[in-house]
């Protein structure tokens, strides 16, 4: 059986529980029991994003426990952990990429699936449509992207989906320099830049959390 170790990201008023070997499954509830319960219920689903049959079986062992702010209470693991400043090696890189763009394909899928149908009533109001929430998942990659040390590209690509791409690949090429230890393409002056594992499990996790969303709302 399949061990994930695990962080506990704690706020005020809502817990996150982080796979921290698997970029993008983090689950929050009202406290640790409650946030290890919602992982444990996605685990079948991050197995099929992430190619792995096994997590779906997995059990948890939790290793830390971070300090959660408003941004947790809100719904974002906005805590970096003691894991995430770990280097990463050629095939380290080469792992994290790849469950990293499992994370957007998983969310390019839901938005095809999407299109044209009806979406229920979602979060916070009611939840964006699906136009609206293709290009929020779009503006938090450049706002992630700046996090890490690169500007955003310029000029712009016309219409939406070439916008994605040029910003993915971006993405790519300045993870890939910050994984090295050099200085990415672009820079920017941002003074306290996510280390490359932080930033994938961060920009994994809000992909997915609007995939499964989109998959929940689907009338």
């Amino acid at each position: 059986m399949t061990t994930v170790r695990v962080a506990l990201e704690a706020g005020a008023r809502r817990t996150f529980a982080i796979a921290l070997d698997w970029p993008g499954w983090a689950r929050s509830g009202k406290g640790e029991e409650e946030a290890l319960a919602r992982l444990a219920e996605y685990a079948a689903r991050y197995a099929k994003v992430a190619g792995e049959p096994d997590l779906a079986g997995a059990t948890f062992e939790v290793v830390e426990r971070l300090l959660g702010g408003s941004g947790t209470d809100f719904g974002v693991p906005g805590t970096t952990a003691k894991a995430d400043e770990r280097p990463l090696t050629p095939r380290d890189l080469q792992r994290e990429r790849r469950l990293l763009e499992a994370a957007w394909k998983a969310f390019d899928s839901s938005a095809r699936r999407a299109r044209g149908k009806e979406l229920r009533a979602g979060p916070r109001g009611g939840g964006r449509g699906l136009d609206k929430m293709q290009a929020h998942v779009q503006e938090a990659e450049e706002a992630y992207l700046h996090q890490l040390g690169s500007r955003r590209p310029r000029p712009p690509a016309d219409g939406q989906s070439a916008r994605t791409r040029q910003v993915r690949a971006a993405v790519l090429a300045a993870l890939d320099a910050r994984a090295r230890g050099e200085e990415p393409p672009n820079p920017n002056a941002v003074r306290k830049p996510w280390t490359p594992r932080y930033f994938v499990r961060r920009s994994a996790w809000h992909a997915l959390d609007h995939a499964w969303e989109l998959e929940d709302r689907v009338l």
